[in-house]
């Protein structure tokens, strides 16, 4: 088998309970930013799906949300938002 025979897996939408973790710089607003974004682009988002983690030395935060992704385009969206913040190293 080659690298070109092997295809990333198809997404289904609308898809229920899509993770989405965030990774960036710890401090005052981080989840509260990452969630702002989340609402502008999915409209039934819930908060209390929402996960926090400090990394061990508190530098860097981790947010991992649950939503129903409804897209490609929303999620590369939700991508481009979420970098084009400054805050965000990584999203998964």
């Amino acid at each position: 088998m080659t690298h070109s025979d092997v295809q990333a897996p198809r997404i289904e939408f609308p898809c229920e309970h899509y993770p989405i973790k965030v990774i960036g710089d710890a401090g005052e607003g981080f989840a509260a930013l990452v969630i702002d974004i989340m609402r502008r682009h999915v409209a039934d988002f819930d908060e209390g799906s929402l996960v926090l983690r400090d990394s061990s030395k508190g530098r860097f935060m981790s947010v991992q949300v649950l939503i129903t992704a409804s897209s490609t385009d929303q999620l590369q969206a939700i991508h481009m938002d979420l970098r084009a913040t400054g805050r965000v190293h990584m999203v998964l």
